[in-house]
């Protein structure tokens, strides 16, 4: 981390988060059944030590010692014991995995949410588990109290989701702090810059194409619902569009043999669930947009310095100021960003909509003659990197007047054009991907078919894409991995353990500690769950 920071960074809503020593606690039974319960139920282990106060290696100690804790519990009070260490149903247990990455996928879109509306749609996914999994008279009732609410917000430390945002306040707040802090950094709309996260569907046809009939009626389809995570954005003055960050669920899908991701006219970055992290994004930030902003500035002979203006999303790190000496980030306030920020106005569906119309011309291209390939076959091997040449033409056929006047809301002094350039209007868009399906002999295609496309790759993710999700997570899971044995888990875990004591004994301050084991943890968490499900699977076996 660089020591130099420009003078007057700040954030326009931050608080100051006074750190605090933790309490030193008695670790009773009953606390360290509650740790074994949570471990059953699939926490984490930085969660479980967050909710119950504990250092990380207190509660590795505690999960290696399993045995001998639940033997001594049965011995002290063995009906107690056996309340602490209930079973949850399974239903209920993969109720509450689906509504945590369900709020996860809301929480990358910054969409603020209610306990209430939390409860409906756990509520919601309980009942559509059962009917999935055939229970026509379920015996099990559940009826998302709050009492259960707060139990699984422990359980799940849900305090970084935006929930009971907030009523939006006055819009014109942060335009006139704006204009203070382009006035004092002496910033001109081509050093200012915004960029945000957007959904694809990256092979999903308009309803009613027999391209799309013919996928739902194929058991297990999933292709349409392959998506993919794009961070676009670019500068005020619209005449500089940064090279778009794609996250995608496969590190090297076959699709991408033979290609040098370096080379690809996008950033090639994997999740396994397609998400932006707060790593990836650190690594944009750091090593693609700083350099992207001095080259950019020095071929336009401008001073080397830039203000990037983000969201409060969760994988937006609040440090990046601290990493660059020439560019000052500030973050919007919640309540205002969605209605201000502007790669939120019209630039994310002006995009998806030139990404739908390049597709038909794709489609058009390859099936158009003599001895070409049918539609059918087009698309069924239309792959990932069709998808990230279609992206790239996408990207670039948006005008500079578009990219321009989406700052009106935030910053209209820098507004050259006011209206979006025609080629970027959606409703011609949508009327030019009317015509190219009509022409591929998509004939039963609409301007509604098309609207309806568009706005699906904002959508929640239903219960059934949620389900559909797991199972394939757990299709795709590496087989190398399979053949570590728990023992050599439990000893590469305890030499983790080791060195995380050796990292945090000298550490500056608690916060410091939290925050290195955390991330040490998240990162070997995948091997975490590999172990208990290889301990599960012995269980059953014997």
């Amino acid at each position: 981390m660089l020591e130099g920071k420009m003078p007057g960074k700040r954030s326009l809503n931050a608080s100051a988060i006074p750190s605090a020593k933790r309490e030193r606690k008695a670790i009773t039974l009953d606390i360290k059944l509650e740790v074994l319960r949570r471990f059953e139920v699939g926490e984490k282990l930085s969660q479980i030590a967050k909710a119950l106060g504990l250092a990380v290696s207190t509660v590795a100690t505690i999960r290696d010692n399993k045995e001998k804790i639940k033997a001594n519990s049965q011995i002290a009070t063995p009906l107690r014991a056996s309340r602490l260490t209930r079973h949850r149903s399974a239903v209920m247990e993969t109720m509450e995995r689906l509504l945590h990455v369900w709020l996860e996928d809301q929480s990358q879109r910054n969409v603020p949410l209610s306990v209430t509306v939390i409860q409906e749609k756990a509520k919601s996914l309980f009942d559509d588990l059962q009917r999935e999994r055939g229970a026509s008279s379920p015996t099990e009732k559940f009826t998302a109290s709050k009492g259960w609410f707060v139990r699984f917000k422990e359980r799940h430390c849900l305090p970084h989701f935006k929930i009971n945002s907030t009523a939006p306040g006055n819009k014109d707040i942060y335009p006139e702090a704006l204009r203070s802090i382009i006035e004092e950094g002496e910033y001109t709309p081509q050093q200012v810059f915004n960029v945000d996260e957007t959904g694809l569907y990256w092979k999903r046809m308009p309803e009613g194409t027999f391209i799309s009939v013919e996928e739902k009626a194929e058991p297990g389809f999933k292709s349409s619902r392959d998506r993919l995570m794009l961070l676009l954005g670019g500068n005020a003055a619209g005449d500089f569009k940064l090279k778009p960050l794609l996250v995608y669920h496969l590190e090297n899908p076959k699709a991408l043999k033979g290609y040098s991701k370096p080379n690809l006219p996008v950033i090639w970055r994997s999740n396994k669930k397609a998400w932006a992290t707060r790593s990836i994004f650190q690594e944009w930030f750091t090593y693609f947009f700083c350099p992207a902003v001095e080259r950019y500035c020095a071929q336009n002979n401008l001073t080397h310095k830039a203000l990037l203006i983000l969201d409060n999303a969760p994988c937006h790190p609040v440090n990046l100021s601290d990493l660059s000496d020439n560019v000052r980030v500030e973050y919007l306030h919640d309540s205002t960003a969605d209605s201000i920020q502007p790669m939120g106005q019209g630039i994310a569906s002006a995009f998806k909509a030139h990404y739908v119309r390049r597709t038909f011309e794709h489609i058009l291209e390859a099936t158009d003659g003599e001895d070409t390939a049918t539609i059918r076959e087009f698309w069924r091997n239309y792959s990932i990197m069709d998808a990230v040449d279609n992206i790239a033409l996408a990207w670039e056929a948006l005008r500079p007047a578009t990219m321009n006047s989406v700052w009106k809301k935030i910053w209209p002094e820098c507004v050259r054009f006011q209206s979006v350039s025609r080629t970027d209007d959606i409703a011609q868009l949508q009327q030019n991907i009317v015509s190219l399906a009509k022409d591929v002999a998509f004939e039963e295609v609409v301007e509604a078919d098309v609207d309806q496309l568009l706005r699906s790759h904002e959508e929640d993710l239903s219960n059934k894409e949620l389900m559909q999700l797991e199972q394939e997570e757990s299709e795709d899971a590496p087989p190398a991995l399979r053949q570590l044995s728990t023992g050599r888990l439990s000893a590469a875990f305890s030499h983790f353990e080791a060195g995380l004591q050796v990292l945090t004994s000298d550490g500056p301050d608690d916060a410091w500690k939290l925050k290195v084991s955390g991330a040490i943890n998240d990162a070997i968490n995948c091997y975490r769950e590999l172990y208990n499900e290889e301990k599960r699977r012995s269980k059953q076996l014997s």
